[in-house]
């Protein structure tokens, strides 16, 4: 797995990592396939984009925060984040919280959200 790596101050993020599942080897898919783990106490960088998520909860418990709604993730949960929705991961537990994440293979970049969640 590697370290999420996006430009601070820009993005603020915690205890997270991603490993790239499909789409970084050559397959011919039009998604990528990614596993995020965030440990306790961490989240991702509160964000929004025009390419969508799909969030398939894996371990743990987290929260996916879209704007002023909050929607817990267990394993098996699936929560959608659509697009230009500013939304950011959340650890909710004692232990990593882990999730696949998918989106289109080939996306926009993502633009740092106004305010902080």
């Amino acid at each position: 797995m590697s370290n999420l790596i996006k430009p601070a101050p820009v993005f603020d993020f915690k205890g997270i990592i991603r490993q790239e599942l499909i789409g970084k080897s050559g397959e011919k898919t039009s998604f990528d396939l990614r596993y995020f783990e965030i440990e306790p106490g961490g989240y991702s960088s509160f964000e929004k984009h025009v390419h969508e998520h799909v969030i398939i909860g894996v371990r743990g418990l987290g929260i996916c925060i879209k704007k002023r709604k909050k929607i817990h993730v267990r394993p098996n949960d699936i929560a959608y984040v659509g697009p230009m929705e500013e939304h950011r991961m959340r650890n909710a537990g004692r232990e990593p919280f882990g999730f696949f994440c998918i989106v289109d293979h080939k996306r926009d970049k993502p633009i740092a959200a106004s305010s902080s969640l």
